[in-house]
């Protein structure tokens, strides 16, 4: 059961592979959020955006979840990848929108999720956790419901902010 996460992020990396075309643009951004995972966590990270059109947009992340479970304050990685899609043509903000699904791993759980991002910018993700073993953190199971919403800053805006 240990190695059905690292199983799932390797095929999701293989299908984003399989999909890709050549010339892909790369983003780097800074994501601060909250994740609900049957305890609350600061997420504080960066994620790296990758697109050719904007019809089709990829994002590959890892951060630390930071938080306190059963009044201990606890620290774990997480890695994350989402798809982004919208091809809504003709509208006035153009691709204002986007539907996610993606998954999110860490060394206690695997979540596969699906949401709403505006702009790539503000996302609001959910999903369901499934533990790896029985290990918990604190003492605290973390399966059940998943809940993110995090806010993606990108490099250039913050390096363009301070000249």
């Amino acid at each position: 059961m240990k190695n059905t996460g690292f199983a799932l992020m390797a095929a999701f990396l293989m299908m984003l592979g399989t999909f890709a075309k050549a010339q892909l643009t790369m983003h780097k951004m800074i994501s601060v959020g909250y994740t609900y995972q049957n305890q609350s966590f600061g997420d504080v990270g960066g994620k790296l955006l990758f697109l050719s059109n904007d019809n089709v947009v990829y994002r590959l992340g890892g951060s630390a979840m930071m938080g306190s479970a059963n009044s201990k304050f606890a620290i774990m990685p997480k890695v994350s990848g989402d798809i982004m899609l919208n091809f809504e043509k003709n509208v006035d903000f153009y691709h204002s929108y986007y539907f996610v699904m993606g998954a999110e791993a860490t060394n206690k759980y695997v979540a596969p999720k699906v949401g709403f991002t505006l702009f790539g910018l503000l996302d609001l993700t959910g999903g369901y956790a499934f533990p790896i073993g029985n290990s918990g953190i604190n003492g605290k199971e973390l399966k059940g419901l998943n809940i993110n919403f995090t806010l993606n800053v990108p490099t250039t805006f913050i390096h363009d902010m301070f000249k």
